[in-house]
C-alpha cells in the first residue's frame, strides 16, 4: 500500500469532472464513489434519477478491482475465461465483486494503489470513460 492517498476534495473532484463528462457525452443519470486503497467509501454521489442500487454496484467496481489488483474490465475477461474462479470470489469480496468496465484503480507517484473510483449508470465502456475522466481531472493516474 502507499504511502499517498485520496482526499476528500480529490475525491470530489473526481465526481464532479465524472458527471461533467457524462453530461458532456450525453451519458444516462451516473453514479460515482471513490475508494481508499482498503476499498472504504471516500465520497459517493449519484445523479437524480438513479437507482438506489447504484451505491454498491459502483463500490463493486471499485473495491473489486482492488481487491483483485486489476480494474473490473480485466476482471470481467477473467470471468469469461474462468467463469468459476470469479464467481466464487463474490462471497469473499465484503463490497462486493462487479466484473464490468467502470471500476478503475487509482496510483500513487509511486505507482502503488490509493484507491479506486466505481462509475456505473451507463454502458460499462460509457462509466470507464468517465471514471477517466474523473481520475485525470484530479490530476491522478489510472493504473
Amino acid at each position: 500500500m502507499s504511502d499517498f492517498r485520496i482526499s476528500l476534495d480529490k475525491a470530489n473532484t473526481i465526481i464532479t469532472a465524472t458527471f461533467a463528462k457524462g453530461r458532456e457525452a450525453g451519458m444516462k443519470p451516473l453514479s460515482c464513489v471513490v475508494v481508499d486503497a482498503g476499498g472504504h467509501v471516500i465520497a459517493f454521489q449519484r445523479q437524480d434519477g438513479t437507482s438506489f442500487l447504484r451505491l454498491d454496484i459502483a463500490r463493486g467496481k471499485a473495491a473489486g478491482a482492488l481487491a483483485l489488483g486489476v480494474n473490473s474490465r480485466r476482471i470481467g475477461e477473467m470471468a469469461a475465461e474462468r467463469p468459476s474462479f470469479i464467481a466464487s470470489l463474490g462471497h469473499l469480496a465484503a463490497n462486493g465483486l462487479i466484473p464490468v468496465a467502470g471500476g478503475v484503480i487509482v496510483k500513487g507517484p509511486d505507482g502503488l494503489a490509493i484507491g479506486a473510483v466505481g462509475v456505473t449508470g451507463d454502458t460499462s465502456d460509457n462509466d470507464e470513460i468517465a471514471a477517466l475522466a474523473g481520475i485525470a481531472a484530479a490530476g491522478l493516474t489510472p493504473l
